[in-house]
């Protein structure tokens, strides 16, 4: 069996948990350090990533130092609707609404961190 688990690289790493565990209902499995220098582990009723301090000496760019998103991550959960109005209501940003599309039921949002997210559910066919 395999799996990924992302490594997210923000400045205010402990202020991110927070974030992540109003927006998304994460729970934080594992965390290191203090204040907003932490590596933490948080899970998302079995996805898994973690949320680490950037550091350009090891560059380890945060979307502001990079200049933008270098990718976007895709957060697969049985009500979209219900996730994109919680994160926006704990300070994402919409960047389009959930809509079916493509066979998904999808909507996106950057974090107030710059990472990119698209929250949605594979529609049947």
């Amino acid at each position: 069996m395999a799996s990924i688990q992302p490594e997210l690289w923000v400045h205010e790493a402990g202020t991110a948990v927070e974030f992540y565990k109003a927006a998304f209902g994460a729970r934080v499995l594992h965390i290191v350090g203090g204040g907003e220098d932490v590596v933490a582990q948080l899970d998302l009723e079995g996805a898994v990533f973690w949320v680490v301090t950037a550091d350009t000496n090891r560059h380890r760019l945060s979307p502001s130092a990079a200049g933008g998103t270098t990718g976007r991550t895709l957060l697969v959960v049985d009500n979209p609707d219900e996730l994109y109005a919680q994160a926006v209501t704990a300070g994402a940003t919409p960047a389009s609404p959930v809509a079916d599309e493509h066979g998904w039921r999808v909507g996106r949002v950057v974090d107030p961190f710059g990472h990119e997210w698209e929250i949605g559910r594979h529609l049947a066919d």
